[in-house]
């Protein structure tokens, strides 16, 4: 287990970790393909949305509401049909109405008392705007895949994070529930990992692609980390 004493600062994913963002996207996507009708499978859907986000993000850095209407393309042009321009933003703006997880904001106001806490997350500043006040929490500090320029898991992320909390990463914990996006990248460079499995008692891995990388320690939910962490 984790020396929770040892931490100074926690790192959090934002979406899929804190925000429930596999029932924001299957909410969101789901008019789009009854207006065309096409039958939606829920995990084959996000199998899918996994690999195109992943693709489009590792090309050249675009905003993450242009990566959203890009994988509506590609998922149209998978299901046999063409996106309209409103569909085709309406991922985007679906965000605005994504909710924490149960346990997010008791977890977060209990870890707040000890540790600073930041949000590293691949997003744009005007949408994580969107989720900032459901979140129930003032962090220390947001940085976005749009500050950046890249998106996890890109390794640049994480060494902006590093330069701007400013403190030895023996004292940081990253906290994630995408083991390919945050917790290998993380591993990498020696940050310590918690993994939120918010999967745990579902087939495959959502709308994240498979790693094999290991975290430091798993949670079922951010309450399970907190309540490990003493809190």
């Amino acid at each position: 287990m984790l020396d929770f004493n040892r931490f100074k600062v926690l790192t959090f994913d934002c979406y899929g970790t804190l925000i429930d963002w596999e029932a924001g996207i299957v909410a969101a996507l789901h008019p789009i393909f009854a207006a065309h009708r096409v039958d939606m499978n829920e995990d084959e859907l996000l199998a899918r949305y996994a690999q195109h986000e992943t693709e489009v993000e590792a090309g050249s850095y675009r905003r993450y509401r242009d990566v959203l209407a890009e994988v509506v393309v590609r998922l149209g042009r998978d299901y046999g049909f063409t996106p309209t321009d409103n569909e085709q933003r309406s991922l985007a703006e679906s965000i605005r109405n994504w909710q924490p997880f149960p346990d997010t904001v008791g977890a977060l106001q209990r870890l707040a008392g000890r540790y600073s806490l930041v949000i590293l997350s691949n997003i744009d500043d005007d949408l994580f705007a969107l989720s900032q006040p459901k979140l129930g929490v003032i962090f220390n500090d947001v940085i976005t895949a749009q500050q950046v320029g890249s998106y996890k898991p890109s390794r640049r992320n994480f060494q902006v994070g590093l330069q701007r909390i400013n403190r030895d990463k023996s004292e940081i914990l990253h906290v994630a529930q995408s083991l390919f996006h945050d917790v290998a990248p993380a591993r990498a460079l020696g940050i310590a990992t918690a993994w939120i499995n918010r999967r745990k008692d579902k087939e495959g891995s959502g709308a994240t692609p498979p790693s094999s990388v290991q975290p430091d320690a798993t949670f079922a939910t951010l309450a399970e980390l907190a309540t490990a962490a003493g809190l």
